[in-house]
């Protein structure tokens, strides 16, 4: 009698426990290397394994959901998925709409050129009078509009090419954030190079819809964050992708 007791309360754990695991629909864009991206059909890249760890953290599944980028705010606002993993930055404007994870990974805004142009162009200071291209719904047009030179510089948005366009003279550079640059030019046979130093510290994090469901995931959500920095995990991904840790503001 004892045992069958415990064999149904062992079966009424278990279905507990399932009924608590939740199913994250995640969006990203699937064409942001080395943060997400698909290789023989594959959606892998940093974020793709940062969320796989957060959800063998807080036992939930993950549902990847891969839209141009463009449209991945809209998908979040309308609850077609529940928070974005496509190196968001947080930015005043983003706060009004959306609650924030604690930030898991710290960048620089990146001018990117074609080979040989970096001497000429060095940082944002020297593109008064150049076509920059930045990715359509990202915020480094954003950062170039508050530059001093802003007014000098013709700013144009793209869903992609940015940095084939660029290598062609079609642009005069592009921006985007520095980790990512660098690992683009590492690994295209583009003929491309940085343009000086970053030019503003970006903190990248999860947003969720501000409303009582978003706030509780993004709590459940911080607390894996934090678990995963403080047992090592997420440093370890970061080395894995990038060869350093990102994950800390330096």
């Amino acid at each position: 009698m004892k045992k069958s007791f415990t064999i149904a309360a062992l079966a009424l754990s278990a279905s507990l426990g399932a009924a608590h695991a939740e199913t994250l629909n995640v969006g990203m864009s699937g064409g942001y290397f080395p943060f997400t991206f698909v290789k023989l059909d594959e959606l892998q890249g940093f974020e793709v394994d940062f969320m796989n760890a957060i959800a063998a953290e807080t036992g939930d599944e993950v549902n990847f959901v891969t839209m141009s980028f463009s449209g991945l705010v809209g998908a979040l606002e309308t609850g077609r998925i529940d928070t974005i993993a496509n190196q968001i930055t947080i930015t005043p404007e983003r706060e009004e709409k959306f609650v924030f994870s604690q930030p898991y990974v710290f960048d620089g805004a990146q001018v990117v050129v074609k080979a040989g142009a970096e001497d000429a162009i060095t940082g944002p200071d020297d593109l008064s009078g150049k076509t920059v291209a930045v990715n359509l719904g990202s915020n480094f047009e954003d950062l170039l509009n508050a530059l001093p030179n802003a007014d000098e510089i013709d700013v144009r948005t793209y869903e992609s090419n940015i940095a084939q366009d660029t290598a062609l003279g079609r642009v005069d550079a592009f921006v985007m954030d520095r980790v990512s640059s660098a690992q683009l030019i590492a690994e295209s046979p583009l003929p491309l190079a940085l343009a000086g130093a970053p030019f503003s510290e970006i903190r990248n994090a999860l947003p969720f819809r501000d409303d009582a469901e978003g706030r509780a995931l993004r709590d459940r959500i911080n607390a894996a964050i934090t678990t995963l920095k403080d047992d090592g995990t997420l440093a370890e991904i970061s080395q894995k992708w990038f060869g350093a840790n990102i994950t800390v503001a330096e």
